[in-house]
């Protein structure tokens, strides 16, 4: 064991096998799972370590590499989130990773891609609660906090992050699958080990990505009034009183009323309506 340990790890001394608890990912299985003649998915790389994914994407992208490309952390020292903010896990702890999609000539259909991701995340989560027993589950109730967190009831379980490159658009995710308690970067954040569902990363990523392929598929020309639909009843925050934090240190509060077409939030605010596309939202009990 530790001798295949070690050369799998590729670092002697240090071997991903010593936490049994948080195995490592598979490439190959990953790859061969996922990987299909005219699919989205075109090569699947895991990295033991790395600042970010969507930093790594974003270089591997402007020295040619086409979408359908992702790439997988184990763990990632750098990771940002929505507003700048950081984002750490212990190694093996979650799934952090990033996607090429192909670029989107419209402005429209551009800001709509995370939101897509969104819902094939939160898709991906009730169908692998299911799957795995835990249909009763709060997990099973997950829900989007616009424009692209997911939550369990009110805690942080997954975020988004969009980034265009000229070669396409990364979409990064963040989740937390096997942090405990003390582990969690703030206290209303949460885990799947947290919500009582015990998680193989491998399945659940393939899952994920899965989804993601499939959302993407529907989301052709012609499909957003469906993907809208869906992104609708995955959202927990419309008909909230919400406080928004807009760019500028500008806060908006009101009721969450929509979201219109173009994946903007529609915010009922005592001067009159708003459309969002941008701003840290904050659920108002």
């Amino acid at each position: 064991m530790s001798e295949r340990s070690e050369r799998a790890d590729g670092h002697s001394g240090h071997s991903p096998y010593t936490d049994l608890d948080r195995p490592p990912l598979n490439e190959r299985a990953l790859t061969r799972a996922l990987v299909r003649p005219g699919g989205l998915w075109r090569e699947i790389r895991v990295l033991e370590e790395t600042g970010s994914t969507n930093t790594d994407l974003a270089e591997l992208a402007r020295a040619g590499a086409e979408p359908g490309l992702v790439l997988v952390a184990e763990s990632q020292t750098s990771g940002r989130g929505r507003m700048g903010r950081t984002w750490t896990a212990p190694p093996r702890s979650g799934l952090a990773f990033s996607v090429l999609l192909p670029q989107e000539e419209s402005v429209t259909r551009l800001g709509w891609l995370p939101l897509v991701a969104g819902v094939a995340v939160v898709s991906a989560l009730r169908r692998f609660a299911e799957v795995e027993g835990f249909a009763t589950s709060r997990v099973a109730g997950a829900t989007l906090k616009w424009p692209n967190d997911v939550l369990i009831g009110e805690r942080k379980l997954a975020g988004i992050l969009a980034q265009r490159v000229e070669a396409g658009v990364i979409i990064g995710i963040g989740l937390n699958v096997s942090l405990r308690p003390d582990e969690l970067p703030v206290p209303t954040a949460t885990s799947l080990y947290i919500e009582n569902v015990p998680a193989d990363r491998d399945p659940l990523l393939r899952t994920i990505l899965r989804e993601l392929a499939v959302r993407h598929e529907e989301f052709r020309p012609g499909g957003e009034a469906a993907l809208r639909e869906a992104y609708r009843e995955m959202c927990g925050t419309l008909g909230r009183h919400v406080r928004v934090e807009l760019p500028g240190d500008a806060v908006l509060t009101g009721r969450a009323a929509d979201i219109e077409e173009a994946g903007r939030l529609v915010v009922n605010a005592p001067d009159g309506e708003h459309l969002l596309s941008a701003g840290d939202v904050v659920h108002v009990r």
